[in-house]
């Protein structure tokens, strides 16, 4: 838990919390939802992205161990 404090820069309650109304003001009540779920599927986008590259990258390096050579 006091990983995400520090990963946040030292934020605490009370600045986040002002953080959370000012995107709330911004966005407003209906947004919010469409917004999380873009940011839902963003975050899949990219790790689906990662685990393809991770995969390229083994297939490679198999393939380079089984060159004669």
């Amino acid at each position: 838990m006091n990983q995400t404090f520090i990963a946040l820069g030292g934020l605490g309650t009370p600045e986040l919390l002002v953080i959370a109304v000012v995107i709330f003001l911004l966005f407003g009540a209906t947004r919010l939802p469409q917004l999380a779920k873009s940011l839902g599927q963003s975050k899949r986008a990219f790790k689906e992205g990662l685990e393809e590259g991770e995969r390229e990258s083994q297939k490679e390096a198999k393939e380079k161990q089984n060159l004669p050579g």
